[in-house]
């Protein structure tokens, strides 16, 4: 009996979540440097941002004083093991088939009932799989907030643009960038809480994640199977 969760996606899940801390909370940290952000390809003035963000407190920064070198020093290190392990679970998931049994969505996931549904269910991953909306979410976290990340990422990185100025031209500009990276940022933010209180409200989830659990047979005709 095949596992709900393989271990390369366990693996990568551990050590996701700890690059994801290290790089959450280093950006804070960078962002205390310029609290302003802008669009276009320059940006200093505050008059001219579009948004002023507050200074983030210290428990909440890495390193938890006021240190923008050393805030770069472990954002790029972690950036390093985010980057190498989302090319991994790519690679893992279309090799074994997780992508297309678990994540792929049919046009039927994407009705009103079927996320209303979704959401009454609320208890995570069933045995058959996950339901429309995790489908929806991890496909949006997977397929676009985190590959946002590292490409927004480099594209601000100060030697990038040098190698790929199309990728820079591409976003709009070192500070447009700069801004989605940051909008981007929050929104993986905000689902990592959501999918921690659905994860507490069953402990089987979380022991799952370690243990890989039991997937139960699918019925016949599962479009996800």
């Amino acid at each position: 009996m095949k596992p709900v969760h393989a271990l390369s996606t366990r693996l990568w899940r551990w050590v996701n979540a700890a690059a994801i801390t290290v790089l959450f909370m280093t950006g804070l940290n960078i962002s205390n440097a310029h609290r302003h952000l802008y669009w276009g390809d320059y940006g200093f003035d505050p008059k001219d941002a579009w948004l002023s963000v507050i200074r983030f407190p210290a428990w909440a920064t890495i390193p938890q004083h006021y240190n923008l070198a050393l805030a770069r020093d472990w954002h790029n290190t972690a950036a390093w093991a985010f980057g190498v392990g989302l090319a991994f679970i790519w690679a893992a998931m279309l090799a074994n088939g997780h992508f297309r049994r678990d994540l792929m969505t049919a046009p039927r996931d994407w009705s009103l009932r079927a996320v209303i549904a979704s959401i009454k269910e609320h208890a995570g991953a069933s045995a058959h799989g996950y339901n429309p909306v995790q489908r929806i979410l991890y496909g949006v976290v997977l397929g676009v907030l985190l590959p946002l990340m590292l490409f927004t990422g480099l594209a601000i990185s100060p030697g990038f643009g040098a190698v790929a100025p199309w990728l820079i031209d591409l976003l709009g500009g070192r500070q447009s960038a700069r801004s989605v990276h940051f909008i981007a940022a929050w929104g993986i933010f905000g689902f990592v809480v959501i999918h921690l209180v659905l994860a507490l409200a069953n402990w089987r989830l979380i022991l799952a994640m370690i243990t890989g659990g039991k997937r139960a047979a699918e019925p016949e005709g599962s479009a996800h199977g």
